[in-house]
């Protein structure tokens, strides 16, 4: 039988975009799963209208948070109360391809992974962008440059036993991969776009400058690096992801 996979997803005022995000999971060829959706909104009528779509379904759980907790908390929230072999990650704004679980779950059996991402389109002014990704990526490759996209990967749930994300606003996945990397955990990639992100104008991911303050915490604070060392890195990141928003902004 075909090990269970848990999907965790944190909302928080997405409504526009929810149904097509939970309805991918559903769509996936890969059927035994439970969809975890960690509700983060102080606002209860979204609550009534996800449930009255998506609440018949038996293998569909939603916890609510008492307060506002942020999405690592809520990711984290949701990574305790999994059942599955597997963990899988997936924004309220993104969404997935329907052979995305069927083929990594085969990746990572055949190679005895603790961890897999895949390549993700980029859906920006109803454009898709490619953006591939590597087979491995060192500790040294991440720390300059995170191509690991969140709603691309998918681990064992013991690794949650390594670590969980760590309380930042952004960047709380680029630490946890960090960290898993350290460890040396059995990561990799593979490069087919079974993903896709939504570049939204007001996005979380725009907010530059609470990226570039969570970047350098992951660098001082939980990678220990000094002062010297941490500003380094936070310059090499932010060039890297200078250059990335620039790529994307001239395919437009």
């Amino acid at each position: 039988m075909k090990r269970k996979v848990s999907v965790i997803v944190p909302y928080y005022k997405n409504l526009k975009y929810i149904f097509k995000c939970l309805q991918s999971i559903y769509d996936q060829n890969y059927k035994n799963l439970e969809i975890i959706l960690v509700y983060d909104d102080d606002n209860k009528n979204d609550l009534r209208v996800i449930k009255k779509k998506f609440g018949k379904h038996k293998n569909f759980k939603i916890f609510v948070n008492y307060k506002n907790l942020g999405v690592s908390m809520s990711r984290n929230k949701g990574i305790k109360k999994a059942k599955g072999y597997y963990i899988a990650f997936l924004d309220s704004d993104d969404f997935w391809k329907k052979n995305k679980l069927k083929i990594q779950i085969k990746f990572m059996e055949k190679n005895n992974l603790d961890l897999s991402y895949t390549a993700y389109e980029i859906l920006k002014s109803k454009r898709k962008i490619k953006h591939s990704v590597k087979k491995k990526y060192s500790y040294n490759d991440l720390i300059k440059k995170c191509d690991i996209g969140l709603s691309t990967v998918v681990m064992r749930s013991k690794m949650s036993g390594t670590g969980l994300f760590p309380n930042l606003k952004t960047q709380e996945d680029f630490a946890l991969w960090l960290k898993y990397t350290r460890k040396k955990s059995k990561i990799m990639g593979i490069n087919k776009y079974l993903s896709v992100w939504r570049d939204k104008p007001n996005s979380l991911s725009k907010n530059t400058i609470q990226k570039i303050n969570d970047s350098f915490k992951v660098f001082y604070r939980l990678e220990n690096k000094n002062l010297l060392v941490s500003f380094y890195y936070l310059f090499i990141l932010s060039f890297n992801k200078l250059k990335k928003f620039f790529k994307i902004s001239l395919l437009i």
